[in-house]
């Protein structure tokens, strides 16, 4: 039976609020909040750190011919982390940790690569033109004067 993916999200907000409730009580309002403050500010540090690594990881498989898959989806699920850390909640900022685990994440990578089909698309370079004679132009072969029909013609007037 699955359950709804509404009522997984309710049970998640009701966990964070009585997480809030349970926190708040053991160490006050204001620690909480504090807290909560620091872990949105970690949260975008984090974003910004590892968000540009991300990147620059990526252009360098690039600039080596290889595709960047593996350090896409590593920084995609770092910056789903930091996310998570920045939204304020103490579930979602245990979620956001744990995904900076590296062991966690390839258990999720694994998961996801067993449940979703990748499928990769190569570019083929262009074929390289035929070595032959190479004919040359005077400039009164292509400097002709423009046709006045041609529709490329600068001065024509638009019917629009």
């Amino acid at each position: 039976m699955r359950i709804p993916f509404s009522l997984v999200f309710l049970l998640f907000v009701l966990a964070e609020i009585a997480l809030f409730i349970m926190v708040g009580g053991a160490i006050g309002v204001l620690a909480t909040l504090g807290l909560v403050l620091f872990g949105m500010i970690a949260g975008v540090l984090l974003l910004r750190w590892h968000g540009v690594a991300a990147l620059s990881r990526a252009r360098a498989e690039m600039e080596a011919g290889r595709p960047p898959t593996r350090q896409l989806a590593q920084g995609a699920a770092l910056a789903a982390a930091a996310l998570l850390i920045i939204l304020p909640g103490f579930l979602t900022d245990l979620i956001g940790v744990l995904l900076f685990v590296p062991q966690v994440r390839g258990a999720l990578s694994d998961w996801v690569r067993r449940r979703v089909p990748v499928t990769t698309k190569t570019t083929q370079s262009r074929p390289r033109p035929a070595s032959g004679p190479v004919v040359e132009l005077d400039q009164s072969e292509y400097d002709a004067p423009p046709r006045p029909d041609s529709p490329w013609r600068q001065d024509r007037e638009s019917g629009a």
